[in-house]
């Protein structure tokens, strides 16, 4: 009994943590979404049938992309409890259906869904806190002023305190964003009152005939409707932090029902006294309550970025995994949850990329303009991706997958075609930084290719480096030398480099390979494989999957139930540091190589990334030719 009642303790944890760092981004969409349907150079006046209309729209799209895809189905695609677009591509597209004809076409789509998230978690930010302080703006026209820096100073101390790790901050943001959405349930509850027939909303003939009535200028529409599902996409990249079950209870206790009242309660709002459009959100408050509801708004608006940051670090970190960025510095934050993770370049990279948008763009409202072309993106890649691998994980049949996916892309592709008329007016920024992200990631993954083709060809297979030293015996030294190598087959040139200028071998020689796999954790189990060699020589190959930590004392201790007993304080570890020398050879073009040679001089070490002692560590330099 005490053991259920500590498992229900820590799922009502999971539940208020996810609720302030998933729900955070879909939870401030009531500042901006109704305002920009009726309010703007492309809003439709707040008739009755227009607003129920609306409302009708903005429910079913709840339902039917967060509800339904991402909860009912998406959800489900788990590669070992983590998620994520890089999560579904490994799923779609395992290492094992590398001879399948379409398999390069899927990954660039999956690697270009991911750069999108980038573009979207610079965006989200920015247009939830500057919609919030805003609110100042109705109180008073003299603080017009002081939005924007009252919002850079928010932003700069929000990234200040990601350091203490998603599971800190959800501790302290869940409490808040729990009481969020109870203040704007209550806000709904209030604006209903005024007009109960926006009830009738729910219907969906509303919908359909404000888009068959008002047809382009509904198509129009689309794209501000679309706001209220933005930070859907978090619900499954942060599966990895709080798992499938608690971030469904919370979605159907919490924000799916407040959400919707506040939407109706707005609608009814604008019934009532359609000159509110300007700012229906702040409007719906009585006049007593319009500051402390400006302060919850910013709380609130601070956590939905939360959601996109702690996003764009797993989409990060398993994306070094894969091997599509350079190594960065990663630090875990939770020893319960593997998924908790803080990563210092990338929270110091999107806080200026924050504070640029915020001094460029001045306003929510042209935030707007740039919001959800990313996102409407992102999820037409998350359905192509869930199609196939649907299929790898369920079997499940063509006429099932067709069918479902077909109505999800509709939507979604009908919505991508709204948002696409943003592209002249800011859309184009989340664009340029996804094709700027993916040319990285791609020239990272196929430099690293490249680099591994060059050093192969230099390699000694490893039958004749036995034989050579079988045939001419070096000079053996105490102790254990481990020569780390991304090929499992050939020599290391590290240790043919340390024995040509040193000419000595140590008693026990390591060769050691670490690859990544396509799923997200791999068994202790199954870790290390260990092959003895003859002449004190051992192949050693490590797996570990894209969500695991690359710690150097996990895999040594691994090694001892195989025989092979590594004591971490006799032992050298030797890596070998490759130069890129950009040429005309074939392989990349020359700015790629370039590129590729820049990413390559500013990765972290594997020294810091495996963890390994500094004092016991000798780095072989080599300069290779692209």
């Amino acid at each position: 009994m005490t053991e259920k009642r500590s498992d229900n303790r820590y799922l009502v944890g999971l539940m208020v943590g996810a609720l302030g760092v998933v729900y955070g981004d879909i939870g401030t969409s009531p500042l901006y979404a109704i305002r920009e349907c009726f309010h703007g150079s492309h809003a439709v006046p707040p008739t009755e049938t227009n607003v129920l209309g609306v409302l009708s729209l903005i429910f079913w799209s709840l339902v039917v992309i967060v509800s339904i895809k991402y909860l009912t189905f998406v959800i489900r695609a788990d590669n070992q409890g983590e998620g994520g677009i890089l999560a579904m591509l490994a799923l779609a597209s395992p290492e094992a259906s590398r001879a399948w004809k379409h398999r390069g076409a899927l990954l660039a789509v999956g690697v270009f869904g991911a750069a999108l998230l980038y573009g979207d978690g610079m965006i989200t930010p920015c247009v939830s806190i500057l919609g919030a302080i805003e609110g100042l703006e109705v109180a008073t026209p003299l603080l017009k002023p002081y939005i924007v820096p009252i919002t850079i100073a928010i932003l700069v101390a929000l990234f200040a305190c990601q350091h203490v790790g998603t599971g800190g901050v959800g501790k302290v943001f869940g409490p808040l964003t729990l009481l969020w959405f109870l203040f704007i349930a209550a806000l709904g509850v209030r604006g209903i009152w005024m007009a109960p027939k926006v009830l009738a909303a729910v219907s969906p003939h509303y919908a359909l005939n404000f888009l068959l009535e008002n047809g382009f200028t509904a198509f129009v529409v689309l794209g501000a409707v679309f706001l209220v599902v933005t930070g859907s996409e978090a619900l499954y990249a942060d599966l990895g932090h709080f798992g499938a079950r608690p971030i469904r209870l919370t979605w159907f206790a919490v924000p799916f029902p407040a959400l919707l009242l506040n939407y109706l309660g707005q609608g009814a709002l604008l019934l009532q006294q359609p000159a509110t459009a300007e700012n229906p959100f702040y409007y719906l408050a009585p006049r007593w309550a319009l500051y402390p509801l400006v302060m919850v708004a910013t709380m609130a608006s601070v956590i939905a970025s939360q959601a996109l940051i702690s996003g764009v670090f797993s989409i990060t970190m398993q994306a070094i995994q894969l091997g599509y960025l350079p190594r960065m510095e990663i630090r875990h934050t939770s020893s319960r949850e593997r998924g908790q993770i803080y990563m210092p370049l990338v929270n110091v990279t999107l806080m200026l990329c924050c504070i640029g948008l915020v001094l460029g763009f001045q306003s929510s409202t042209r935030l707007a303009a740039a919001y959800g072309i990313a996102v409407t993106l992102t999820m037409v890649i998350t359905t192509v991706l869930f199609y196939f691998a649907s299929q790898r994980l369920w079997n499940w049949s063509a006429a099932k997958r067709i069918w479902l996916c077909a109505i999800f892309l509709l939507i979604e592709l009908t919505f991508f075609g709204a948002n696409a008329l943003k592209i002249l007016h800011g859309g184009w920024f989340p664009l340029v930084v996804a094709t700027a992200i993916f040319t990285v990631m791609t020239t990272w993954k196929t430099g690293r290719r490249l680099l591994r083709e060059r050093l192969f060809a230099s390699m000694l297979p490893q039958e004749m480096f036995v034989a050579e030293i079988q045939r001419q015996p070096p000079l053996r030294v105490r102790g254990t030398a481990v020569f780390m190598s991304g090929n499992p087959n050939g020599t290391p040139l590290a240790l043919l480099h340390n024995l040509k200028h040193n000419k000595v071998l140590h008693d026990r020689t390591v060769l050691l390979t670490i690859l990544t796999a396509d799923t997200a954790h791999i068994d202790a189990e199954t870790r290390v494989q260990v092959e003895p060699l003859s002449e004190g020589l051992y192949r050693v190959l490590g797996r570990h999957g894209f969500m695991d930590e690359a710690s150097m004392t996990e895999l040594i201790a691994a090694c001892q139930p195989h025989g092979l007993i590594i004591r971490p304080e006799d032992t050298t570890f030797f890596l070998s540091r490759e130069t890129i020398l950009p040429t005309a050879r074939p392989g990349m073009a020359l700015w790629r190589e370039k590129l590729f040679a820049f990413l390559a001089r500013n990765a972290q070490p594997a020294t810091a990334f495996f963890r390994l002692p500094a004092n016991r560590v000798v780095e072989l330099g080599m300069q290779v030719e692209f």
